[in-house]
């Protein structure tokens, strides 16, 4: 039986970058890493570099200048890593990512192959949603109030676009990027992500999100998504990928009405299964008087295999919340917010290296867990 508090149990940080460095996939980064230092000097270790990058986020530090000051003042990370990089060493460090960003896509791949084995229902129910990421620049048009337009942005490759209110934020515009997450719904770990610029609407990333669900070799059964995300051509393309959509109904003219489900005197027909095979659902009369006792109707967006009355869909849908509770455990507890560096490739970093600390974090507690008897 799979115990989410032995996965998600607070722990020291410190003691546990050691075994995340000497894990398989993290060592096999290291070694991918060392073979490309074939000329120039020495430098620091790529064992402590990549253990600097993994407590940036353990310790949910948004810049390298004080991730460079913390390993040089803490005893254990300095010992868990080998050495204490240089602030330089880390800027540099950090482009070379960014220009072998095939080898941590790797990696991330083979850490979440290493979680699918030891979790057998990792991957299996989906939830997407899209989260801001405010830009570290200012995206006003205007320079001042009723002054000139603004000719250059610090950081280009942000826009604008809008986001939801939550607690005591107000909703409305701000200027930054979005990250697209797939997260399972059943473990609430990230399955995939995605970084692009503000305006581009959420619907957008959700396929090609679920294309790299099914390409890291997870085989998602159910997709939860919001209204944001009600179309009939993501409805058409879930179940053209083998998924079953669980997303909310806009209600305007168009939604789901009691007039889509058939009735007759006796009163609305009852959901009576579905046949995924024939893309169709069964209805039956609730008295089972009429003839025919039961019908089935194709499968649509109005009417999809897993109906909204159903106790089942209901349930997935509940399990959307997975993918909220995540975008805030990245933002507080692995430094995905607040945004400090400018451009789409430095954030695409910045959020994959959140992202490999906390799959590889999770992947070290679940193979920490005790053997079932």
């Amino acid at each position: 039986m799979f115990d989410r508090r032995a996965v998600f149990t607070p722990s020291s940080r410190a003691s546990n970058l050691s075994d995340l460095l000497d894990s398989t996939e993290i060592a096999g980064l290291i070694r991918d890493l060392e073979a490309l230092r074939w000329t120039g000097r020495r430098g620091y270790p790529v064992r402590a570099l990549v253990g600097a990058c993994l407590a940036k986020a353990l310790y949910a530090i948004p810049t390298w200048t004080r991730t460079a000051a913390l390993v040089a003042e803490h005893a254990s990370l300095r010992e868990a890593c080998g050495a204490a990089p240089s602030v330089y060493a880390l800027y540099r460090f950090a482009a070379k990512l960014r220009s072998r960003k095939p080898l941590l896509d790797a990696c991330l791949d083979s850490v979440a192959a290493s979680l699918r084995a030891n979790l057998p229902d990792y991957g299996r129910d989906v939830a997407i949603d899209a989260s801001d990421m405010p830009a570290y620049a200012n995206g006003q048009r205007f320079v001042s109030k009723g002054g000139r337009e603004r000719e250059r942005f610090s950081d280009p490759d942000a826009s604008w676009g809008h986001r939801s209110a939550i607690s005591t934020r107000r909703g409305g515009g701000f200027y930054g990027y979005k990250l697209h997450a797939a997260i399972c719904a059943r473990t609430g770990l990230p399955l995939a992500v995605r970084v692009e610029s503000a305006n581009h609407h959420e619907a957008l990333f959700a396929l090609p999100l679920l294309d790299a669900v099914r390409g890291r070799g997870f085989t998602p059964e159910t997709c939860a998504m919001d209204k944001g995300y009600d179309s009939r051509a993501m409805h058409d393309g879930c179940e053209a990928r083998d998924c079953r959509p669980v997303i909310a109904q806009i209600r305007a003219r168009n939604a789901r009405t009691p007039d889509d489900v058939p009735a007759c005197e006796h009163g609305r027909w009852t959901f009576a299964g579905a046949d995924v095979t024939r893309k169709r659902t069964k209805w039956r009369c609730p008295s089972g008087e009429c003839e025919p006792k039961s019908i089935w109707l194709k499968a649509d967006r109005r009417n999809p295999l897993i109906p909204p009355e159903t106790k089942r869909w209901r349930k997935l849908y509940r399990g959307r919340a997975a993918v909220e509770r995540e975008f805030g455990r990245l933002k507080h507890e692995y430094g995905l917010a607040p945004l400090r560096v400018r451009g789409l490739e430095r954030a695409v970093l910045h959020a994959d290296l959140c992202i490999l600390a906390r799959l590889s974090t999770a992947l070290a507690r679940t193979r920490a867990m005790p053997l079932p008897a």
